[in-house]
């Protein structure tokens, strides 16, 4: 019965968890467009830095933007935030349901560091507490005035955690730990910045008192952080559901490209919609990007070395059978798991056969199985596997 309410529990909350992010990445994406958009002309009220005119559904909408805040403060006011607060619950909610409470699957690898579960989800928080700390504290500091410099120490401090974090957790843990990570500083920036900043010239002008426009810069800095940290920190969510991404030799480096694909191709829109052109290198540099990943997915787990010279179709079946069939069978073994996941059943040569495209790209082309090698597969197993598969997957 706990199995089942786990597994309803994680559905759940997956799906409030996409439907918060889908919110929250299209309030963000068209305040962002709307405020590059807005153009100065002569006539608007005074402290308007811009208006744009849009159309939409069969109306037209007429938006303006003030500077710091009207001079007089309208009746009612939408606040932007429960969307990111609730996709950072949710997220985090997923994160306990999945991978602290599932650390020895998803989270653990022993074979790149033997850790407890207790120790790997206390890294893991902690890791999430220190990271943001460490950039609110670039942020507060003079490289904070300066947008390319700090960009650059950022991209760098992010794909430097990455790194340690495969040298920490399995390939997914990292890819989840370094995705929840960015997602934490984006959520915190709303939290911490953005709305108490607005809070705080809201009751500014109900007091006849002039807001401080500072208050309205430190804001924007956090929004545009916000704005291109968005499709990194959604690729790695969908990552870690792909082997090629994350159980492969270079999966931090994917990352790194990753961090910097994504904030290009959001300056390709950001450059439409404030009006300075289309720079359509962006999409060279992301199409390179992405043939780098594509190259580097391919390069294979780092402990698969040269395959045998002879095919031995028993030895590669035995192998399969003894490190994943306790799982993939009609009536799973393993602890916790009721069902082979997602239907797959290994448990006898014809079945084994049947799968070998799906073994190949989760057991030799990448480690993601086992789970964290929890069975311990070797990596002369892994050769004996390659060898077959290579080999064209023969019966006998």
């Amino acid at each position: 019965m706990i199995s089942v309410l786990t597994e309803w529990a994680s559905l759940l909350v997956r799906w409030l968890h996409v439907v918060a992010a889908i919110a929250w990445i299209g309030s963000s994406f068209y305040f962002i467009h709307l405020d590059l958009s807005l153009k100065p002309r002569s006539g608007l009220p005074q402290g308007v830095q811009g208006d744009a005119w849009q159309v939409h559904g069969g109306g037209f909408y007429h938006m303006v933007k003030y500077l710091v805040a009207p001079a007089r403060m309208p009746d009612g006011l939408t606040w932007f935030k429960w969307e990111a607060y609730a996709t950072w619950l949710s997220g985090f909610a997923l994160l306990v349901i999945v991978y602290y409470l599932g650390a020895e699957l998803y989270l653990i690898d022993k074979s790149v560091l033997d850790l407890t579960a207790p120790t790997a989800a206390v890294i893991a928080f902690v890791s999430l507490a220190l990271a943001w700390l460490a950039y609110e504290a670039l942020c507060r500091s003079s490289l904070g005035r300066h947008e390319v410099a700090l960009a650059l120490v950022g991209y760098v401090f992010l794909v430097a955690l990455t790194y340690g974090f495969t040298h920490v957790f399995s390939g997914r843990g990292a890819f989840t730990q370094i995705g929840a990570l960015i997602g934490t500083i984006m959520v915190a920036n709303v939290f911490v910045i953005i709305i108490p900043n607005q809070k705080k010239t809201v009751a500014a002008l109900l007091t006849a008192k002039k807001p401080n426009a500072a208050w309205g810069e430190q804001a924007k800095q956090r929004s545009v952080h916000n704005n291109y940290l968005t499709l990194p920190v959604v690729f790695l969510m969908i990552a870690n559901h792909y082997p090629l991404m994350f159980a492969t030799r270079f999966n931090w480096l994917i990352v790194a490209i990753v961090l910097a694909v994504g904030p290009v191709i959001r300056h390709f829109f950001n450059s439409r919609h404030e009006g300075k052109g289309s720079p359509w290198w962006t999409w060279g540099v992301a199409a390179a990007g992405m043939l780098a990943v594509g190259w580097l997915s391919a390069a294979g787990p780092a402990d698969i070395g040269a395959r045998a010279d002879r095919v031995d179709v028993k030895a590669a079946q035995n192998a399969i059978l003894a490190r994943c069939s306790m799982c993939h069978r009609n009536e799973p073994v393993w602890p916790g798991v009721h069902t082979p996941p997602k239907g797959v059943v290994l448990d006898d040569p014809d079945s084994i056969r049947r799968h070998a495209r799906l073994i190949e790209i989760n057991a030799v082309r990448s480690s993601a199985m086992p789970p964290g090698n929890v069975t311990g597969m070797s990596a002369q197993e892994r050769e004996l596997i390659a060898t077959w598969l290579a080999a064209g997957a023969p019966a006998q």
